[in-house]
């Protein structure tokens, strides 16, 4: 952010929000007027919204934090900012536009005849229900609504009854207004309505939260023009709006502004039968020959940025167990453009990108398990590092720095020379061939085959995960300054003690900094070198990494959230408490507060089911519940994000559970009976089937028709360069000679025209298909459309 507002030095913090929901909350950076956030956040959506917010605080030790301005984008206007990052002004907060939820209402026109036979239009208008409404001050609202017939020269407003301590009130009210009058009406009135005035009159229900004591809050207004109706019964929900006046301001410019790099994806998944074709054809890439005709190749190459192809195309070939062959393949390509054994695998090419990502998705287990040890030790308690004699303050100490440094690197090293047993099977595999490939390509290298494997392993898993661990979740958030330099110069200590087991010649000409050359003169090269020698081996071996002894436990997930007492309390309502709930692969636990022992521990094999909560069962959204032995336990998250998350590690990792059940209650057992089927026995099964019942194959969650999909779009987006590909085979196949035209398809790797125009031509013709069915689902889903406002 930058200018913000007051011009004092202050503590900020940045929120992200799902409509008035916060989801996630940066670190505060200290006395600053233009402070540096540097964070990252990914996560998907788990309900419709209508807004993305993010909120600027200002810090308060005493008193509540400041709101200073927020950033609200429009869930249909994120299409337009996604993947570039923009400068954002900052708008006042308003109330009149802090919004979110909907409202379901009938509408209806009746013509009624009078006594003396004259017809008048009478409007009756049944709220039925609203979904969603915020919480005011972390608590249900007591909301009531308000409606009203409004024109030119007229306002008939009707109110509802008050609902106490709810997000989503059933209202169930009916009101009549009169519209026109019969022509033989005398009586004199406020208004005189003709026909023709109906253009003119609209019904608007306004929601409120009534405050008791203090001024009620507005939380949301919808309008609906009569003239739509014309005789007609009309039903559908709606969203609710700001009021127009919310959020106008002539103060805006001076509050600051925030900058923003957004990534927005949104797919429609259909069936999974819809995308048989595309995806066997992607399926079967890593059998094509040559490899750059493959539909996966291909993929790559119309995608304007490899990583939008790599990522969706590298999920779906892990979910189908097709991975490794398919980057063995790409290698080998790589490996004849690579004229010297040095540069190898340095490039951004399909290759590295795809062992990038798999790395991302199937180490994060390993790094965790690996790093974050030492990492949380560097954050938590660092010592000083700095050896530049540039940037050393005064009073600091070169020869201590040098040896806290060194006595980190060394940490790290051995931490990662030493967690060749906990290596995902899947990375062995893909080391293992890259090995092979590269010493095939330079047979009488004899340090080739490791510098394959280093280059990914320590250059591109281990030393980016050093310098930046908030983004690969060992840590919550981005390091201070500080931190963030000695977790550089560990990192570049780290990739250089990677590589010199892989090359002849001693690494320290390949320094800027002679400050570094001195730091690693204290270092016995033969020594590393050997241990770098034997990991890779390690890691690059086909054989089983199964550890002979008991392996520790892999730290999951961790947070503070909500339990409900399990019947342990003295007489009266069973509460809710605050507590630390922690997850690892052999138990899941709550404390009293982070560090302390566990009050409660369930072992992960005792775990028949993890299912949502129905909000109805105490009120309070977010909530989830763990069925074990005993009691199920309720937790609530603090918001819908978190709680998808909690919902998902927990049903990750007891899949493979023997005893998991088929079905389950959706809500609470309460006052002798289950609120979902009324069954009085606490025993009995459940009534609802659970969501997952079915042992998953593999440890990583992916949805191959989702990817699928991704990957469909994708296709479309670049339909135009996938006809260019398909001239350039033409032209090739047809026109032997030297091209007289590269500009049109010289980007394109085109081995064999003939191979490549077949599978092209099979692509459009499997894009055609899916998109027919898409728009069939279109016009289905606009037609059978609950929402009046959409």
């Amino acid at each position: 952010a930058k200018h913000l507002v007051p011009n004092k030095m202050r503590d900020f913090f940045c929120t992200i929000n799902l409509d008035q929901e916060e989801v996630f909350r940066t670190q505060v950076v200290e006395k600053s007027l233009s402070p540096y956030f540097g964070e990252e956040f990914y996560f998907e959506i788990p309900r419709t919204f209508q807004w993305l917010s993010f909120y600027i605080y200002d810090k308060s030790v005493l008193q509540k934090d400041l709101r200073i301005g927020k950033v609200s984008i429009k869930k249909e206007d994120l299409c337009n900012y996604t993947g570039k990052e923009n400068w954002f002004m900052l708008q006042p907060v308003d109330s009149n536009s802090e919004v979110q939820g909907k409202v379901h209402l009938e509408l209806k026109l009746n013509e009624l005849i009078t006594d003396n036979g004259s017809v008048c239009q009478q409007l009756v208008v049944h709220i039925k229900e609203c979904h969603g409404l915020p919480l005011i001050n972390g608590q249900n609202c007591d909301p009531y609504a308000t409606v009203s017939l409004v024109g030119p020269s007229r306002n008939d407003q009707k109110k509802t009854k008050v609902k106490k301590k709810t997000s989503n009130p059933q209202f169930n009210e009916t009101f009549y207004f009169e519209v026109t009058r019969s022509s033989s009406y005398t009586k004199k009135s406020q208004f005189q309505v003709e026909e023709e005035d109906i253009e003119k009159l609209e019904v608007r229900v306004d929601l409120w939260n009534n405050g008791n004591l203090v001024q009620d809050i507005f939380l949301g207004e919808i309008k609906v023009p009569v003239k739509v109706l014309r005789n007609d019964s009309f039903q559908a929900w709606y969203l609710l709006q700001p009021r127009e006046n919310g959020n106008k301001s002539s103060k805006t410019d001076d509050l600051g502004s925030l900058r923003l790099n957004i990534c927005y994806t949104e797919d429609c998944v259909l069936p999974s039968e819809y995308y048989t074709p595309l995806r066997n054809l992607l399926l079967k890439s890593s059998d094509v020959q040559p490899i750059s005709a493959s539909a996966a190749y291909i993929l790559s190459e119309v995608c304007r940025d490899k990583y939008d192809a790599v990522l969706p195309l590298v999920r779906l070939l892990l979910h189908h167990h097709k991975l490794v062959p398919f980057v063995a393949a790409v290698a080998e390509l790589d490996l004849k453009d690579t004229q010297e054994a040095n540069t190898i695998f340095r490039g951004n090419s399909l290759a590295t990108r795809c062992v990038d990502e798999m790395m991302k998705i199937v180490g994060k287990h390993y790094l965790k398990v690996t790093l974050k040890p030492v990492i949380d030790e560097i954050c938590e308690s660092p010592k000083p590092c700095e050896i530049d004699p540039i940037k050393l303050k005064e009073g600091d100490n070169v020869e201590i720095n040098m040896e806290n440094l060194r006595y980190y690197v060394d940490k790290v090293f051995r931490e990662i020379v030493r967690s060749s047993i906990s290596c995902p099977t899947l990375m062995c595999d893909v080391f293992y061939s890259l090995r092979h490939l590269a010493a095939k390509r330079f047979p009488n290298d004899p340090h080739v085959q490791y510098s394959a494997v280093s280059s990914f392993v320590f250059l591109r898993f281990f030393a980016v995960a050093v310098v930046s661990p908030h983004t690969f979740h060992l840590r919550p958030h981005h390091p201070d300054a500080q931190t963030s330099r000695t977790l550089t110069l560990i990192s570049k200590a780290i990739q250089t003690l990677g590589s010199w087991g892989s090359l002849s010649k001693s690494k320290l000409s390949s320094f800027k900094e002679t400050f570094m050359c001195e730091f690693f003169k204290t270092f016995q090269e033969e020594k590393f070198t050997e241990s770098v020698k034997k990991f890779l081996d390690d890691v690059s071996s086909t054989e089983s990494k199964e550890p002979s002894g008991v392996s520790e436990p892999v730290h999951l997930k961790e947070g503070e959230m909500y339990k409900r007492a399990q019947g342990r309390t003295r007489i009266g309502k069973k509460n809710f408490k605050k507590r630390w709930f922690c997850l690892t692969s052999r138990e899941f636990t709550y404390h009293k507060q982070q560090d302390k022992e566990p009050i409660f521990t369930i072992p992960i094999k005792n775990i028949l089911a993890v299912e949502k909560l129905d909000e109805s069962s105490f009120n309070k959204k977010n909530m989830f519940q763990v069925l074990h032995g005993e009691k199920p336990l309720y937790i609530q998250a603090n918001n819908c994000v978190e709680a998808s998350e909690w919902i998902e590690a927990l049903c990750r990792v007891t899949r493979c559970n023997q005893k998991r059940l088929s079905f389950y209650h959706p809500s609470a057992f309460l006052n002798g009976s289950w609120l979902c089927c009324k069954a009085t026995a606490e025993s009995t099964e459940g009534c609802a089937r659970c969501t997952a019942d079915v042992p998953a194959d593999t440890q990583i969650e992916i949805d191959g028709d989702r990817e699928t999909e991704r990957i469909y779009s994708l296709f479309t987006i670049n339909r135009s360069k996938l006809q260019k590909l398909e001239e350039a085979c033409g032209s090739i196949a047809v026109y032997q000679g030297p091209r007289k035209e590269p500009d049109d398809y010289s980007n394109f790797t085109i081995e064999d025209s003939v191979a490549t125009f077949h599978t092209l031509q099979q692509i459009i013709d499997i894009l055609e298909k899916l998109s027919e069915s898409h728009e069939k689902y279109q016009k289905k889903r606009s037609s059978s459309a609950k929402y009046g406002s959409e």
